[in-house]
């Protein structure tokens, strides 16, 4: 699995069976996030619903679902449009995630299960049979989850994740830091190991932010 089928999976999000709206939402999502429906443009609701065979309604509800994604941006008789792209956001989504996935990573350390642990270290451990952006979107997650904090998985999963996955997607970024990525990793699952909050907060903002200044290097050189 892909990062964009990671970032459009609707299961792995937790979102269970999927309704008609649903359905369409996941499709544009897969088509905003590879840039099929390109930034800035327009979104004609007559279009998509004969598209796929759909009612306006569920078109709209769709449409509300990529909106509450910050995918779409709707105004009043104007219409719905594709957000974007500027760097600048993208630096500002990695400061965000920096503090709310140190966060989570503190608490994940007190509320994973042991069980909950060995499967996030069998993840890392898959290295040579899956693409790196694979396991740093599951590794991410899986520490996301393991937080039990709903508050916490509502806005990284639904707020941030799906734009920061077009992002990450149509711009390029972050691609020559998988060695060093994976080597936090480990010390953050460590940390974790140790039931070490504190250590663990501290990494995974290390690691985000090294992320961020990596993105933020190469946007300087270009």
């Amino acid at each position: 699995m892909g990062l964009v089928d990671y970032c459009v999976d609707n299961n792995r999000f937790g979102y269970g069976a999927m309704s008609i709206a649903e359905k369409v939402f996941a499709a544009l999502c897969n088509a905003i996030v590879r840039g099929e429906i390109p930034a800035g443009s327009k979104i004609s609701e007559p279009e998509l619903a004969g598209h796929f065979n759909v009612s306006r309604a569920s078109l709209r509800d769709a449409i509300g679902r990529l909106e509450a994604c910050n995918l779409v941006i709707r105004r009043p008789n104007v219409g719905a449009r594709v957000v974007s792209l500027s760097d600048e956001e993208l630096l500002e989504i990695y400061a965000v995630r920096e503090a709310l996935e140190g966060m989570a990573a503190r608490q994940a350390a007190v509320q994973m299960s042991d069980t909950e642990l060995d499967e996030l270290q069998l993840l890392l451990a898959d290295d040579k049979q899956r693409h790196p952006n694979d396991i740093n979107n599951d590794f991410h997650y899986g520490i996301v989850k393991g937080s039990k904090n709903n508050r916490l998985k509502h806005i990284l999963r639904d707020d941030l994740y799906h734009l920061m996955c077009m992002y990450r997607y149509q711009l390029g970024r972050e691609g020559g830091r998988a060695s060093s990525a994976a080597k936090e990793h480990a010390l953050i699952m460590d940390a974790l190991r140790d039931r070490d909050g504190e250590l663990a907060e501290l990494l995974m903002r290390r690691h985000i932010r090294l992320s961020r200044q990596y993105i933020e290097k190469s946007l300087n050189s270009l």
